[in-house]
């Protein structure tokens, strides 16, 4: 019987990160969280090249200790997605923590007879596609390292039937179950793959798109007056996702964890 491997996870005064998505929003709080707990190199992705532009001069305004690059590129997109994670381990000699907070607006809950068939082909691939790409492009180096922490967004959608979330439970639901599939496979190279599922986020442009919506806006309306324990943002996103990228979470693996102000037990 071959003996359990003893590992040494990184601290986050080692971690080497690079979130996509990380421009505004939950990835860029979580970006400026793990800056401020003293990660030496976080890289941000995005495709608006003057949003990330002022994202990270953000980052090094507060945090000066940490070198903070932006890289262009839309991880949706495999050669994109490849360039964007060949530059991160050029810039930071690794990637120890990949944060997958790509995510896009659409589609935001809708009776699914009522979404237009020619959307559904650019709804699903913005969703999904780049944690599916972001994670291989990321996954022979964290292997040869053997060590690497990935933390994928997804939704409560995912995990509860609910009207109008047909399409998007569909998608995230694909993203928590690969999130656990990669996660068996990858523990044998000492990589933790855990999923963040959140309901609603304040203080986002999802958030803002979603409430603007007539179907959306009085779902998510009756969903924060459920959550009794507050209602989450971006900044409540990144505690989470810190404590996963760090060594608290080290025997961590495989879970999809809602935060959501107790708007359900999902």
């Amino acid at each position: 019987m071959s003996e359990v491997p003893e590992r040494r996870p990184f601290k986050l005064e080692e971690a080497r990160v690079l979130v996509t998505g990380g421009t505004s929003g939950v990835g860029l709080a979580t970006a400026r969280k793990l800056a401020s707990l003293g990660a030496p190199h976080v890289t941000i992705n995005g495709r608006n090249k003057e949003r990330g532009e002022k994202a990270k001069a953000s980052i090094l305004q507060e945090y000066p200790h940490c070198q903070v690059n932006f890289l262009a590129g839309d991880c949706c997109m495999t050669e994109q997605a490849i360039e964007v994670g060949g530059r991160a381990e050029e810039l930071m000699g690794g990637v120890d923590v990949l944060v997958n907070s790509t995510v896009s607006a659409y589609p935001y809950p809708s009776l699914f007879h009522k979404i237009d068939i020619h959307d559904i082909q650019g709804m699903v691939l913005t969703q999904v596609m780049s944690h599916f790409l972001m994670c291989r492009v990321v996954m022979d180096g964290m292997r040869a390292r053997e060590n690497g922490s990935i933390i994928n967004i997804a939704s409560d959608a995912g995990k509860i039937a609910t009207p109008g979330e047909s399409l998007i439970g569909g998608l995230m639901a694909a993203i928590i179950m690969f999130s656990r599939g990669l996660a068996n496979e990858a523990k044998r190279s000492g990589i933790r793959v855990n999923c963040v599922t959140p309901s609603i986020i304040e203080g986002t442009m999802t958030h803002d798109t979603v409430m603007g919506g007539e179907f959306s806006g009085k779902l998510f309306a009756k969903a924060k007056q459920m959550a009794q324990l507050g209602v989450v943002n971006a900044e409540d996103m990144a505690e989470l996702i810190a404590f996963l990228a760090s060594p608290a979470s080290a025997k961590l693996s495989g879970q999809a964890i809602s935060l959501n102000g107790g708007i359900s037990a999902a």
